[in-house]
């Protein structure tokens, strides 16, 4: 009987304890799994804190670029504002300045009309190219291609040149109106005094006044051809001062200073 008992016992220990072992496993399994996703957990907080610091640190930056860019702005506008009053005073002044100008044209005619007459009158020296000069000043004047200002400016270079030309004594060559024809000759030019030429083909003379113009006369004399080829062969040596026997008589030359 106790046999039987003590059977029954254990047969209903082992009944009760192998039920158990399936439900320890599934805890661990859940143990198990319970640590991966808190390991996932873990390493998904790490990313979004770094992701968090990430777009802080980008939003900080685009904040600064935003202060610069706006700074810049402003500076930009400043500038722009001061350009558009430099331009209002650019404007201003420049329109005093026409009007100034304008007061200038008859000034310019004037002082170009006078050169002109002094040219025309004057020693037969390059009055061609002189006088085309000062017709180009005339023209620019009169188109506006130039301000009256700057022609008064030209003009006073140009009287300074004229000015120079009287004091001057040099060897030149230029177109001279000759026996009816226009020939090719070399000129010693003595300041505003006297000149004398050259032809290629062999022709020695001065320019004579007579009245208010001026001619050019060949030499016939022998002692004044001499006395014109003494003093070129002196310019072509550069000696443009000393003591000349001329066919209008004795001239000293001196050297412009």
């Amino acid at each position: 009987m106790l046999r039987y008992t003590a059977g029954v016992i254990l047969l209903g220990l082992g009944l009760t304890l192998t039920p158990q072992l399936p439900a320890q496993d599934s805890l661990d399994n859940l143990a198990e799994e319970l640590v991966r996703l808190r390991g996932e957990v873990e390493t998904l907080n790490s990313q979004l804190n770094s992701l968090t610091e990430q777009h802080r640190a980008e939003m900080n930056a685009l904040a600064a670029q935003k202060g610069d860019l706006e700074a810049t702005a402003r500076r930009e506008d400043l500038r722009i504002r001061q350009l558009e009053q430099d331009l209002a005073d650019n404007r201003e002044r420049a329109n005093e300045a026409g009007l100034a100008g304008e007061a200038l044209i008859p000034v310019a005619q004037a002082v170009i009309a006078d050169l002109a007459s002094l040219i025309q009158t004057g020693l037969p020296f390059k009055v061609e190219e002189r006088l085309d000069a000062l017709s180009g000043l005339r023209s620019q004047l009169e188109t506006g291609a130039q301000a009256p200002p700057r022609i008064i400016n030209r003009l006073w270079s140009f009287y300074e040149d004229e000015l120079r030309l009287t004091r001057e004594n040099g060897l030149h060559t230029q177109v001279i109106p000759l026996g009816g024809q226009r020939v090719l000759a070399d000129v010693v030019k003595l300041g505003t005094v006297a000149m004398y030429f050259q032809t290629r083909d062999g022709r020695s003379g001065q320019v004579v006044r007579q009245g208010d113009r001026w001619r050019f006369e060949t030499l016939e004399a022998a002692s004044d051809i001499d006395q014109i080829a003494t003093l070129f062969d002196s310019m072509q040596k550069q000696i443009r001062s000393g003591y000349f026997e001329l066919p209008n008589g004795s001239i000293a030359l001196e050297s412009a200073p």
